[in-house]
């Protein structure tokens, strides 16, 4: 199969306020931790004569980057990886600190758009969902876990209020023969929600494919570890900037940018003799968070529910990453 080439088709999230707040500069060195289809490390490199290390844990993006590599031969780095492990991946090429980092988190428009990715409940195929295509799928989950971690894995990562029930349909339908495919699934959760109406603002599935998605990637839990990572791999001055499009990815990226700014002391913080770690880690670049404006969304309805936050990094030294500070939820099995 010909890899995905980095073109039109995903189109990146805010990416005129992400380039505001990473502000690349000459002879700058910036990690984008999901490359993707290449979109923020394009518009970083051609903002600055700097260096990119691109990221991504996808093989399909990385073989897609190709022809991006030409186009900038001596200040792109392509590495397929996690970004929770950017600081050893940054270490394979002799990078020690950096001067800023980007971050898009969530799936693609391209995985999303592939249907033998099985990302998607609109798009028939294989229930896949790794974004490494590697370990277990989301099949393997649906069809393994018993009913009550099913129930906790569509409830937390999901927020769905039917959790209990939807669960109860797939161990049904999968009784009856495995749940190998995205409209399989799709027909089970539909016996316990029912199929979607006109007054239905989203599908009835859309929930519990996110909690799959967030299950089999672990990407609450990497969001976290990339953040940490982060914030130990950039200098003083370097900037963060993390766009997110559904709650639970904001609440971790809210709560660490408060954490790390002073204004949310971490219990372990009470003790005696810790008045270090009171000092602030990063320095807001803006109040809140940013939103995409009405006429990216038109564009682009994908940026309907984007919020991006930054943070300007200080001198004072990293703190130790506490997944329950940050509000990571826990799932069984899915803590690093």
């Amino acid at each position: 199969m010909t890899p995905p080439s980095t073109d039109a088709r995903h189109k990146p999230v805010m990416l005129a306020e992400v380039l505001s707040a990473l502000a690349p500069r000459d002879g700058g060195i910036y990690v984008d931790g999901t490359f993707g289809a290449g979109g923020y490390t394009r518009a970083i490199l051609t903002a600055a004569r700097c260096k990119v290390l691109a990221i991504d844990r996808d093989p399909e993006a990385i073989a897609g980057g190709a022809a991006m590599l030409a186009d900038f031969p001596d200040r792109l780095t392509l590495v397929e990886g996690r970004f929770s492990d950017m600081e050893e991946l940054a270490g394979r090429f002799g990078i020690t600190m950096i001067d800023g980092a980007a971050l898009d988190i969530g799936v693609s428009s391209m995985q999303i758009d592939d249907g033998a990715r099985g990302f998607s409940f609109a798009k028939d195929g294989p229930l896949d969902m790794r974004m490494e295509q590697a370990g277990p799928s989301a099949a393997d989950v649906v069809n393994a876990a018993e009913p009550e971690h099913l129930s906790r894995i569509i409830g937390i990562l999901g927020e769905e209020r039917k959790a209990r029930a939807i669960a109860q349909a797939i161990v049904k339908a999968r009784g009856a023969e495995p749940i190998l495919t995205t409209q399989a699934l799709v027909r089970a959760i539909e016996r316990a929600t029912g199929r979607q109406r006109p007054q239905d603002r989203i599908h009835p599935a859309t929930r519990t494919f996110q909690a799959l998605r967030i299950y089999v990637n672990r990407e609450l839990d990497e969001l976290a570890h990339a953040l940490a990572a982060a914030e130990r791999l950039l200098k003083p001055g370097g900037r963060l900037t993390v766009v997110t499009f559904h709650s639970l990815e904001d609440r971790i990226v809210k709560r660490f940018f408060a954490e790390r700014s002073g204004k949310l002391p971490a219990a372990s913080r009470h003790m005696p003799g810790r008045e270090a770690e009171m000092a602030a880690r990063f320095v807001p670049l803006f109040r809140g968070h940013q939103e995409a404006g009405s006429a990216e969304i038109a564009e682009n309805p994908r940026a309907r529910s984007a919020k991006l936050r930054a943070g300007e990094r200080t001198a004072a030294s990293p703190l130790p990453l506490n997944l329950d500070d940050i509000a990571v939820p826990h799932i069984e099995g899915q803590r690093n």
